[in-house]
């Protein structure tokens, strides 16, 4: 079942690319693309930055890059309102937070401007569809390294953003996952609000005070894992599990310094790639109305969900993973 998901989403990304053969000679000069994306200084969001400008670049069409320059909800909301009103050919979005930005994604859309959500979702808003992670099974991905590494019992405490929708289904599938493994608890679930010093300093006080109550640290988003990886070495504690997300290049190195366990991969490059792609096809080709809801229509003329896939990076595979990021780069230059 996983394999046909991940095989379904993989010929949605190719479907979604072949619709752009031979359109760069359609362009007009009002014609731009604008990606508000949650924090534009982390580098999983330069990297989605930079796939945006890429597909751009290669279709000839003006795009913009824009966001908080921290984890900001209601900064990314203002911009997002911001640029509404410029009237872009479309909005590409990545929503901190889905009710907050709900009514603003519902307007540009009665607008009639194209909005789609990519790595985070709002899915009670009318955004046409979304683009990211199967973030479910991206889960249940980082919960059976956690069983594996944690013999099949302990407790767990687990660093999240809590409204998230990519986040709550990550953590949905760490749950379903454990239920398998009854000796296996989470013990306390930790909002660090965007802010890295609170991972940092929750487990310093976890390996000050607790340390002999928890085995393992499940981080559900890119900013916790290199952290709590930094407190463990300072206190010398090798005994416990570390479980991050996404690839930047801290938590790459203390994967091979053997301190975090595993990451699991995304790709927020292909993910804002094929979000421009989409949103300059839906421009040119719209579709009959931008608010009707075409998720059960069999005959539907847009997808409801582009799985752009993930991969688990351990110790074996880090190497590996670094080369092909490389030559990636340099082949973008």
């Amino acid at each position: 079942m996983h394999n046909r998901i991940r095989c379904s989403g993989c010929i949605l990304v190719g479907f979604a690319l072949l619709l752009l053969v031979g359109c760069g000679a359609r362009h007009d000069a009002d014609e731009k693309y604008v990606f508000v994306s949650a924090n534009i200084h982390v580098p999983y969001w330069q990297a989605a930055g930079a796939g945006f400008i890429q597909a751009a670049s290669q279709m000839k069409v003006r795009a913009e890059f824009v966001g908080p320059e921290t984890y900001d909800p209601k900064g990314e909301q203002a911009e997002f309102e911001r640029v509404m009103k410029t009237k872009p050919s479309g909005i590409l979005v990545a929503p901190a937070n889905p009710e907050l930005m709900r009514a603003d994604i519902d307007a540009a859309i009665a607008a009639g401007i194209p909005v789609l959500t990519m790595d985070g979702d709002s899915p009670a808003s009318k955004r046409l569809f979304f683009i990211g992670t199967n973030n479910y099974q991206a889960g249940v991905m980082g919960a059976k390294v956690a069983v594996k590494e944690m013999h099949g019992k302990g407790n767990v405490v687990v660093f999240t953003m809590p409204g998230q929708t990519n986040l709550e289904d990550r953590l949905r599938g760490y749950r379903d996952t454990f239920a398998n493994s009854p000796q296996i608890k989470i013990a306390r679930v930790v909002d660090i609000a965007g802010n890295p010093r609170v991972a940092f300093d929750t487990a310093s006080q976890i390996v000050g005070k607790e340390k002999d109550k928890v085995d393992a640290f499940i981080c559900l988003e890119a900013l916790a894992g290199k952290e709590v990886a930094e407190v463990l070495t300072r206190y010398n504690v090798k005994d416990k599990t570390i479980v991050a997300m996404d690839t930047d290049p801290e938590t790459l190195d203390w994967i091979k310094k053997g301190v975090i366990a595993a990451t699991i991969a995304q790709k927020p490059y292909t993910m804002s790639y094929v979000g421009l792609t989409m949103l300059d096809n839906l421009h040119h080709n719209p579709p009959r109305s931008l608010q009707e809801d075409w998720t059960s229509d069999p005959f539907a003329p847009i997808p409801a969900f582009i799985d752009t896939g993930a991969a688990l990076v351990d110790k074996s595979s880090v190497d590996t993973f670094l080369a092909a990021q490389q030559a990636a780069a340099g082949s973008h230059k």
